[in-house]
C-alpha cells in the first residue's frame, strides 16, 4: 500500500539530489527555489561591473585596483550563476559549492580595493597628518584582508564539500564565520584610521596643496568619495549579516529568508 503524501517519509539531505516527495524544497539548505529574476539580474550586474572595471583600469592604468575590483566582480557573478543553478535544482551540489564559495569570498576583493585608496588620499592631502605612514596602510589592511580571505576560502571549501557530513560541515561554517569576523575587525580598524585622518586634516591650520584643492573641487572626486564611503558601509553591513546568517547553523530561519539575503548581500555592490 502506498503512503499518503502527508505521511511520505523524508530522506536525509545527504541522499537528496533533486526535489521529490521524499526531498521537498523545504528540506534543502536554503528551503526555497532561488529567485531566477533577482539572481539573473545580479549575474548581469556583476558581469557589467567587471567589464567596466576592466575598461577603467586599463584606461587609467590603476592596475592593482583593477585586479582587486575585477576579481571581486567576476567572483560575485559566478556566485549568482551558482544560485541560478539552484533555481533549477535546490539540491544541486555544484551550484551550492559555486555560490557558497564565490559569494563568501567576493567582497574580500572589493574591500582590498578600498584599502588601496586611503594610501593615495593621504599622500594627496598631507601624509604628515596620518598616524600611520601611508605605505603601511596597504601592508596592514591588505594583509588582514588576505588572512580573512584564506580562512574563508578554507571554510567555504570544507562546507561546500561536506553536505553528507554534518560535523565537518559545521567546521567549515565556523571557519567561514571566523574569516568574516576577521574581515569585520579589519574593516572596523580601517574605518577608524580613515576617520582619524580626515578629522586631523580638517582641523589642521595648514592650507591644502593646489593638487588637493583641485581634487576637492572636482565632481568626479566628490562622487568617488561618496561611492567609497557607501561601498565601505555596505560591505561592513554585508559581513555582519553573513555572520548572523551562519551563526544559527545550516538551514536556519535567517539563511532561508531570501529577501533579506537579496537586500543585505546582493545589493552591497550597488
Amino acid at each position: 500500500m502506498s503512503a499518503s503524501s502527508s505521511s511520505t517519509p523524508y530522506l536525509p539531505i545527504r541522499l537528496c539530489t533533486e526535489v521529490t516527495p521524499q526531498c521537498p524544497v523545504e528540506h534543502s539548505i536554503y528551503g526555497y527555489y532561488p529567485s531566477i529574476g533577482a539572481n539573473a539580474f545580479f549575474v548581469a550586474l556583476f558581469a557589467m561591473c567587471a567589464v567596466l572595471q576592466l575598461y577603467a583600469g586599463i584606461r587609467y592604468k590603476t592596475w592593482t585596483y583593477l585586479v582587486a575590483m575585477f576579481l571581486g566582480s567576476v567572483d560575485q557573478a559566478l556566485g549568482y550563476i551558482g544560485r541560478v543553478i539552484l533555481y533549477n535544482n535546490p539540491f544541486n551540489s555544484i551550484g551550492f559549492q559555486i555560490q557558497i564559495c564565490c559569494l563568501i569570498l567576493g567582497p574580500a576583493f572589493n574591500s582590498a580595493a578600498i584599502y588601496l585608496v586611503l594610501k593615495h588620499v593621504t599622500l594627496c592631502f598631507g601624509p604628515e597628518y596620518s598616524r600611520i605612514p601611508p605605505r603601511w596602510y596597504t601592508y596592514i589592511f591588505i594583509t588582514g584582508d588576505l588572512v580573512s580571505l584564506v580562512i574563508q576560502a578554507i571554510g567555504g571549501g570544507i562546507a561546500a564539500t561536506s553536505l553528507s557530513n554534518r560535523p565537518r560541515q559545521e567546521v567549515g561554517d565556523h571557519l567561514m564565520m571566523a574569516g568574516i569576523a576577521f574581515q569585520v575587525v579589519t574593516l572596523l580598524f580601517f574605518g577608524i584610521a580613515a576617520t582619524w585622518y580626515i578629522v586631523r586634516r580638517r582641523r589642521a591650520p595648514e592650507p591644502l596643496s593646489s593638487e588637493a584643492i583641485g581634487f576637492l573641487r572636482s565632481l568626479k572626486f566628490r562622487f568617488f568619495a561618496m561611492g567609497f564611503a557607501a561601498a565601505f558601509t555596505a560591505i561592513f553591513i554585508r559581513c555582519v549579516y553573513r555572520i548572523v546568517e551562519m551563526a544559527g547553523g545550516w538551514g536556519n530561519e535567517i539563511m532561508q529568508n531570501e529577501p533579506s539575503f537579496i537586500a543585505l548581500d546582493g545589493w552591497y555592490a550597488t
